[in-house]
């Protein structure tokens, strides 16, 4: 029972950490914030997280890595490649608008802020875009694109779909994300078996 306590606020606190990078980048997050934002006692940061902000940065970026590498996934199944990423787009348009375009990437953020600064933040964004690549690659591969190809268009889009991100949250117009589904659709469509 103790241990699902704690694995419950030990989540609560990357839950936080993640929510608070979206809305106040990674630098404008503290720690007493975190534990405020998570309703979680005082000590339980530094038990669950004791190497601090940055341990626990890096498992909010995994989790962020995570919830987008699944929407990748589910907008894959039964659709071309162009098909997903104009649905993955779509639902980015939607969580940016029902936000009020507060809430960005925080991976992106995270690589802005303090990539250039702490190889640990640095890796996890690093691991965090390559596990949203390898699953567009391997869609490509799998409708007849050769995996070098494939691999350099996966990471054209991924670039592609942070920056409209980034342009979207700056205009507060979901239209660079469109614009962005427009492009990017029927090029990853072409030459793709109906």
């Amino acid at each position: 029972m103790v241990g699902t306590k704690g694995a419950e606020t030990s989540a609560r606190l990357v839950e936080s950490m993640l929510e608070l990078i979206q809305r106040h980048g990674y630098a404008g997050t503290g720690l007493n914030a975190v534990v405020e934002h998570a309703d979680a006692p005082k000590g339980s940061l530094y038990f669950h997280f004791p190497e601090g902000k940055e341990a626990l940065g890096a498992k909010a970026v995994e989790l962020a890595a995570a919830r987008f590498g699944a929407l990748v996934t589910d907008a894959a199944a039964d659709l071309t490649p162009g098909e997903s990423v104009r649905r993955v787009l779509e639902v980015l348009g939607g969580m940016l608008a029902d936000s009020d375009y507060t809430l960005g990437c925080p991976v992106s953020v995270v690589t802005l802020e303090m990539g250039a600064h702490n190889d640990r933040l640095r890796k996890a964004c690093a691991d965090a875009f390559e596990s949203w690549i390898a699953p567009l690659a391997d869609l490509l591969v799998a409708h007849g694109r050769p995996r070098p190809a494939a691999r350099r268009t996966a990471t054209a889009v991924v670039s592609m779909v942070e920056g409209a991100v980034i342009v979207s949250r700056a205009r507060r117009s979901t239209e660079p994300l469109r614009d962005a589904a427009d492009l990017l659709a029927p090029l990853l469509d072409a030459g793709t078996p109906s």
